[in-house]
């Protein structure tokens, strides 16, 4: 989720709907500016008790904020200064801003770079210092899609105002929305467009697709130290977790689709907030488009600004969402490797052409219907949901990578030993070869020689 970084009191009023759909065109880039961003998420735990730090307590988040100062990282508070009680809430450097979650899951979200040699140098920075400080401290770093034996109540909350608005929220709107806040982790890599058409392209593909990146990525098969009959959970908690900003977006697939349908979607987004003067006013269930007339009940008269516009782009939770880029949102959380496939995947399918043509094609005939029972299918069932004609995702999984590591081939981005990016599709090769997602490997550890202790996943999945 994102983290506010400064204030919106100079930032340009918006009057007019056509500005909401221009802000979309602005993030048009030509090919040779495109770029790669990787957010990942990890769970934040004890080594003594695996309990999950609060924000306050000695060796906890704010800690753990602190000590990264040290490699460069600089502090972004909210709620003022550090005088006048401000907090520490997130860094900002070289390689991005590491930011909490609302239970202090822990969030790199990378800097946009050229390629995936850089995105895992980046990953491997990261995580080499988050290492070294929970050693410092006794704290782990826990690679999974969702707590593995948490309830709610054992969970902190982090001091973020836009939290505690969201946090109220939630349960009016769905049975599942605390569990997706404080229960889970994801990875999720962020990619630019040329034109609207290919935005559009990209889109429908990314879309189309993401079950079997939900497939590939699951792994969160337990609730509060049980089976919980799924393979992704995390994936599934989305399913009621709020449907007016949710889903699958059957409105992409449609003749026409661009800039303008997206922002006629995005102003129907109830609101969560509004940032004003260093905290967050509660709009929990407002209309944007009351805001664009200068009729939103909690700022009487006042017009949105660019930044407004921004945030509540952020508060959509689609399966694929559109800001100034596209960030393809379906995976689990996950060990080192798998943070590194999840962008091989993505940018080998749709930064070729090529391959985004080939990636279309397996696809295209498929109906609102057929994907969205996919969709439905993958949380419990993974790479053997079935597929639109017969078959199941398994079927079609190693042809998906064959078009990647084309698209990768064809981009010829080499390290300084020669090799390209296809390596790091190597994992998810793996996954297909195998025939077991990364959930069906911890329920068969369970099963097994974990006698059915859920407590050994912190040995065999901490970073």
């Amino acid at each position: 989720m994102s983290t506010k970084t400064v204030s919106k009191s100079n930032a340009a009023v918006i009057e007019s709907r056509d500005q909401l759909v221009a802000s979309f065109a602005k993030g048009e880039k030509p090919i040779k500016d495109w770029r790669i961003g990787t957010e990942h998420e990890k769970f934040v735990y004890s080594l003594s008790d695996h309990h999950a730090p609060s924000y306050d307590e000695p060796g906890g988040i704010k800690d753990l904020l602190d000590a990264l100062t040290d490699y460069g990282w600089r502090p972004v508070l909210e709620g003022g200064t550090l005088e006048e009680g401000g907090r520490v809430i997130a860094l900002s450097g070289a390689d991005g801003s590491v930011s909490l979650e609302p239970a202090g899951q822990f969030e790199l979200s990378g800097a946009p770079l050229d390629n995936l040699h850089e995105t895992c140098a980046e990953t491997g920075r990261h995580l080499e210092q988050v290492k070294a400080i929970g050693d410092r401290f006794g704290i782990g770093f826990l690679g999974l899609g969702m707590w593995p034996d948490k309830s709610r109540a054992e969970l902190p909350i982090m001091p973020k105002g836009r939290y505690a608005i969201m946090l109220r929220h939630m349960p009016r709107v769905g049975s599942m929305g605390l569990d997706m806040m404080l229960r889970t982790c994801t990875i999720q890599v962020n990619l630019d467009y040329e034109t609207e058409a290919d935005m559009a392209k990209k889109f429908r593909v990314g879309l189309a697709l993401q079950p079997l990146a939900t497939a590939l990525f699951a792994n969160s098969p337990f609730t509060e130290g049980k089976p919980n009959g799924m393979l992704s959970y995390r994936s599934h908690i989305w399913s009621d977790t709020d449907p007016a900003r949710t889903g699958m977006l059957p409105f992409v697939f449609e003749d026409g689709f661009g800039y303008e349908r997206y922002a006629d979607y995005a102003l129907d987004v109830p609101m969560y907030f509004v940032y004003r003067d260093g905290k967050y006013i509660d709009a929990a269930g407002l209309s944007f488009r009351d805001f664009l007339k200068g009729e939103l009940s909690v700022l009487p008269g006042e017009l949105p600004t660019v930044d407004d516009w921004a945030d509540h782009l952020s508060t959509a939770f689609p399966e694929v969402r559109l800001k100034t880029f596209l960030e393809m949102r379906g995976a689990d959380g996950g060990p080192w490797n798998k943070i590194c496939a999840l962008p091989a995947l993505w940018v080998g399918l749709l930064y070729d052409n090529a391959a985004l043509d080939a990636a279309w094609d397996v696809v295209k005939h498929w109906t609102i219907g057929e994907r969205q029972a996919l969709r439905d299918a993958v949380p419990r069932l993974a790479l053997n949901a079935p597929i639109p004609g017969g078959g199941t995702l398994r079927d079609i999984a190693g042809e998906v990578l064959d078009i990647a590591n084309a698209g990768l081939t064809a981009r010829s981005r080499m390290d300084a030993s020669g090799s390209n990016e296809t390596g790091f599709l190597d994992p998810l090769r793996d996954i297909v070869r195998s025939g077991k997602v990364p959930a069906e490997v911890l329920l068969e550890r369970y099963h097994g020689v974990w006698g059915g202790d859920v407590s050994k996943v912190y040995d065999e999945m901490r970073f």
